[in-house]
């Protein structure tokens, strides 16, 4: 057999097996010719099995005519065009003749095969487009797992290229990314068989660095380029290309290629880059299928590059709040500390006002009062010095020291210790500063030179009596300015102690001589003998009372939180022993507990607080420890449970007692109150850490709606992190332009005419507005920001002071600014930076601040006075109200607190009456005048200029704003 094709094309598979086919089945023996002419490509051939040339002739006369000539010959012949447009000519030369039936049904038979022959073409290309679909498929299956890999850009668009290389012919290849605004590109990828073009994803490209760049013009162009590089140029209109063939050039000037793909990739139908193939040396390379497929290719890879930049981006991020939670992490850890630091200076003051009532002597109390000095600082050099009565000579009632084995009563002389007892204040000397001190002749260390010395003075009310001294003889110990501020604030509660415990001395001194003069007159004075033995067991019993009341809640007669904690860190112990014995604190707060106090009067609250721990205890079961934590807190650590259903159950039962009704004060009150529950877990160290949990499940549980409990979880957790992020906020706030002070005006209450205003803080949050105090007062106070905060506020206030405004404008200043030594100078330097008018400016201060440090605050108050600027007592009447101190400081005003303003309205008006008549009663002993806040109504204004207050402020006469109100010269306030 013998086949022949026309212009030497071999005819496809298919097609000879057709013409085998044909022969075999239909004419065993005989020639046959097969013309083809396929659809669409144009491709065409001819089959030849043994036929001779005019079969082959007639065959293609058929091919080119389209229609089926009869029979001529002996010969068979048919022609005709498939479904899918390609065309068929058949012409068979029989050896033998042919029977009847094969000639009437040869060309019925010619289609059938040529039929079937179809379906296998079809089946076969579906194959084939299945194949590439699946390839298609698994490479894009590829690149997405490489977009989520852990490899870097470079070595992921490796093998990416690899996989498109796996696709299509892709040798040369590149990719770009494009910023449409700005006309630039980057090569981001850039693989090259002949051009030495090293791509830098950092440099970019424009028109001025590749005038006639292919790929800018793709870029801009939009849609995909195919074809040689002169094609596309006139295609698009752009110059011929320099060849350079420098490295550094971009790849815009490199070779000529035969055939060169590109597409863009597109993100929102912005072109954003694009994808090159190219080849040099071989011509149509690149047909639509190749075109279509590196389009669909080219969108997946953006894709991969999107979240290859955003997963590098997230990990970013990640980084940075890891980096910011260590951060906060070693705060609150600094704060942990600084909080146990804390409770180990509450416990050494707790023992030492103990030591003033169980010591049995007084060396027995200076011996103690070292130990606890010791467990604070380094103490083993130590003594205590006194003044003697005719203050002429200086005593040592106690000493202990390494060197100097005894310290002998000795007359004043210049000595570090006189030094102390001169000055009034603390000193912290080393070898240094004590020569130093011996050079200028203001003191001289006697006995062996200490390295480093530090003494604090000892008062007895405003009097320096004596002296705490430490010190040290080794360079590897020195004191510093922390240990001063310990030692100083220990030091005031030794010389109360101190003053206490020798008035018991001298008590049980004379108690001693009253006995042996009871023994030589028994007869005489048996009487007085038993009046005095009566007031020693009523000492006995009043101390008994003061170790009770160290440990009990004195309104409620309730455990305190020091009972508390105590029994909680048993509990613990136990709980670590034994895992088995699970515990629970519940937290309680009562609802609304204000309104009771500012509606009804403190005593009021106070009963319905005793009635609240009455209820408690009541549904609690024996064993169980109810506790006051102080204000509205209560706390109830609950032993031996069996799951937390048993805490939540017992937690109903004290909601359902605390919302029973009551009479308070001749008012029927519907109490209610918010629990949380903490349950033992063993990341708890300590008893506060479970108290604390529980507080901030009783917050969420107000927060939910009151009335309700809510148990301690994760989520809560979480929130102590938002709370963090608030933090970070009020940081920055603090930075920029966060904070504003608002201004109140303050009014004469005869005339209406405004006499000053008070500035008040407030915070413009970017996401939450605008903030009050009370949102975030509590946050500063804990973090230590607020009086940054503070000095943002002054500042402003200052600034506007120097722009010129009527009257006075009053500042709020916390206890904690008098702590600082600083305060004074530096908010005088303030105002003269400003160059604001001093006098203008008033202190509100409240009674904590001149309590706090009495010596400090005097002098204070004193040196900002002495420059014009005031002081106001705020809030009177609701703290301490230590009025044998009042009278000492330069007050000029009394600012009576809104509450009692708002009792002037309703049934409480007679005792808000009381209280500000003995408060106006109390101002004009001292020649101050009074201001009322928070007024709101007429009958308001009206009742307090009744009982002689001159001055008030609150929403009646106006509301805080930014803009301060400038009212003209005789301009009222109605």
């Amino acid at each position: 057999m013998k086949v022949h094709t026309s212009e030497d094309m071999a005819p496809p598979a298919d097609v000879q097996s057709l013409a085998d086919r044909l022969q075999r089945a239909l004419l065993p023996g005989a020639g046959l010719a097969m013309a083809w002419r396929a659809s669409g490509n144009g491709d065409s051939g001819l089959s030849v099995l043994d036929a001779s040339e005019s079969a082959i002739a007639l065959a293609r006369q058929l091919l080119d005519a389209g229609q089926t000539i009869p029979e001529s010959n002996g010969r068979l012949s048919t022609a005709w065009a498939l479904s899918d447009g390609t065309r068929v000519a058949v012409v068979g030369e029989p050896a033998a003749p042919v029977p009847d039936d094969v000639r009437r049904d040869w060309p019925r038979l010619v289609r059938d095969l040529a039929t079937a022959w179809l379906e296998l073409r079809r089946a076969e290309a579906r194959m084939v487009a299945l194949q590439k679909s699946e390839q298609l498929q698994q490479a894009l299956y590829e690149i997405g797992d490489l977009a989520g890999s852990d490899l870097d850009m470079a070595d992921m668009l490796r093998r990416i290229h690899a996989i498109v290389g796996g696709l299509m012919y892709a040798e040369n290849f590149y990719i770009v990314l494009y910023d449409d605004v700005r006309d630039r590109m980057r090569f981001l990828y850039f693989a090259d068989e002949r051009d030495p073009f090293v791509a830098d994803p950092g440099v970019e490209f424009g028109p001025d660095d590749m005038p006639d760049s292919l790929t800018l013009a793709l870029l801009r162009h939009g849609e995909p380029l195919q074809g040689t590089t002169d094609d596309i140029r006139q295609q698009l209109g752009i110059g011929a290309l320099t060849q350079t063939g420098e490295s550094a050039q971009p790849p815009a000037a490199g070779p000529e290629s035969e055939d060169w793909l590109g597409v863009p990739m597109r993100r929102d139908d912005r072109v954003c880059g694009a994808v090159v193939v190219q080849s040099y040396d071989r011509p149509n390379l690149f047909g639509e299928e190749e075109r279509a497929l590196l389009s669909f290719v080219a969108q997946h890879i953006l894709t991969a590059l999107d979240r290859h930049r955003a997963r590098e981006e997230l990990e970013r991020r990640v980084e940075e709040r890891t980096r910011a939670l260590q951060l906060s992490n070693r705060d609150l850890q600094a704060e942990i500390v600084e909080r146990q630091r804390a409770e180990r200076l509450q416990r050494a003051l707790f023992r030492i006002a103990e030591l003033s009532i169980t010591a049995e002597s007084l060396e027995r109390f200076y011996a103690h009062v070292h130990d606890v000095v010791g467990e604070l600082l380094y103490a083993r050099n130590f003594y205590i010095a006194l003044l003697s009565d005719d203050g002429s000579s200086l005593e040592f009632p106690y000493s202990i020291d390494e060197r100097d084995m005894a310290r002998a009563t000795r007359k004043l002389s210049s000595g570090l210790t006189e030094y102390v007892l001169a000055q009034g204040r603390p000193l912290l000397a080393d070898r240094a500063r004590i020569e130093a001190l011996e050079a200028q002749g203001l003191a001289r260390s006697m006995g062996a030179l200490a390295y480093c010395w530090l003494g604090v003075p000892l008062y007895r009310e405003d009097t320096v009596v004596g002296v705490i001294a430490v010190q040290s003889y080794s360079p590897a110990i020195m004191f510093s300015v922390r240990d001063q501020e310990l030692l100083t604030f220990v030091a005031h509660h030794i010389s109360i102690a101190l003053a206490r415990k020798q008035a018991q001395d001298r008590l049980v001194s004379a108690h001693a001589e009253l006995e042996q003069r009871v023994e030589a007159r028994t007869r005489e004075l048996a009487a007085t003998n038993a009046e005095l033995l009566q007031q020693i067991g009523e000492r006995l019993r009043a101390e008994q009372q003061l170790t009770h009341q160290a440990r009990h809640d004195a309104l409620t007669g309730l455990p305190n939180r020091n009972q508390l904690l105590d029994r909680l860190a048993a509990a613990i112990a136990n709980a670590r022993q034994d895992p088995s014995r699970l515990f629970a604190v519940l937290f309680l707060d009562l609802d609304r507990f204000k309104l009771v106090n500012d509606s009804v009067g403190h005593s009021a609250g106070d009963e319905l607080l005793v009635e609240a721990g009455r209820r408690i205890v009541s549904m609690v079961r024996t064993g169980d420890t109810v506790a006051r934590l102080g204000g509205d807190e209560f706390a109830i650590l609950i032993e031996g449970l069996e799951g937390q259903h048993v805490a939540e159950e017992l937690a109903r039962r004290i909601l359902g007692a605390l919302g029973q009704p009551c009479w308070i004060a001749g008012r029927e009150v519907f109490p209610s109150a918010s629990l949380g529950i903490a349950l033992w877990h063993p990341r708890y160290r300590n008893g506060v850490e479970l108290l604390r949990d529980a507080d901030a499940a009783m917050y969420r549980a107000k927060a939910a709606g009151r009335d309700r409990l809510a148990v301690f979880d994760e989520d809560m957790r979480e929130e102590a992190v938002k709370i963090l992020d608030l933090e970070a906020d009020l940081r920055r706030a603090i930075n920029g332009d966060g904070f504003v002070a608002y201004y109140q005006p303050i009014v004469q209450l005869g005339d209406g005419l405004i006499v000053g205003h008070e500035a008040l803080l407030r915070w413009r949050h970017e996401r939450r507005g605008l903030l009050i105090p009370p949102d975030f007062i509590g946050l500063g106070e804990d973090s230590g920001l607020i009086e940054a905060v503070d000095w943002v506020m002054y500042d402003q206030v200052a600034a506007r002071l120097a722009q010129g405004v009527k009257g006075y404008v009053s500042i709020n200043v916390s206890p904690r600014h008098f702590r600082s030594p600083e305060f004074a100078d530096r908010l005088l330097r303030l105002l003269a930076t400003h160059r604001a008018n001093p006098a203008q400016l008033r202190l509100e201060i409240t009674e904590v601040a001149l309590l706090d440090d009495v010596p400090r605050a005097l002098r204070m108050l004193r040196t900002l006075r002495s420059h014009g600027v005031v002081a106001q007592l705020d809030d009177f009447g609701t703290g301490y109200s230590a009025l044998s101190y009042l009278h000492r400081f330069p007050i000029e005003c009394l600012k009576i607190d809104q509450s009692f303003v708002a009792g002037l309205e309703g049934d409480t008006r007679p005792e808000s009456e009381a209280v500000i008549r003995a408060i106006q009663a109390l101002a004009g002993t001292l020649g101050i005048h009074t201001i009322g806040e928070g007024i709101e109504t007429p009958l308001q204004r009206e009742i307090l200029r009744e009982l002689g207050c001159s001055h008030g402020q609150g929403f009646l006469f106006g509301i805080p704003a930014e803009a301060m109100v400038q009212a003209a010269d005789g301009a009222l306030i109605h």
